[in-house]
């Protein structure tokens, strides 16, 4: 079960929002995700002049993403970057580092280790 909005949106800075992915990123989570990032993508997109704005996905308390999830993601991806805005995954799993390495993926987001 997702959470709402209001509740795993954080502004750190007005170029940049971050929005804490679900425990399972899947099916049952993929299009409530979505929608989340495309209004924290809208917001940031309303924040500034021209595009840009980086959304940070904190993965740190994700514990599994099917391919689904990964669908998900690359919908994100592609809606930010026509934009010009940036995603960059925060915390990601080893497994899910692996499953963007296999599938070709992990140069179109920056990834980050941890959580800042």
């Amino acid at each position: 079960m997702s959470l709402p909005v209001e509740r795993i949106l954080m502004s750190t800075r007005p170029m940049e929002k971050t929005l804490a992915a679900p425990e399972r990123l899947d099916l049952d989570s993929r299009t409530a995700f979505r929608r989340a990032a495309g209004e924290v993508l809208d917001l940031l997109a309303a924040g500034t002049s021209g595009g840009g704005g980086r959304l940070v996905i904190d993965l740190s308390g994700t514990r599994s993403v099917d391919s689904a999830g990964l669908g998900a993601l690359m919908l994100i991806q592609r809606k930010a970057a026509e934009r010009r805005q940036t995603v960059c995954l925060r915390g990601a799993n080893e497994e899910l580092r692996f499953l963007l390495v296999l599938t070709k993926l992990d140069d179109l987001f920056e990834l980050e280790t941890g959580v800042s």
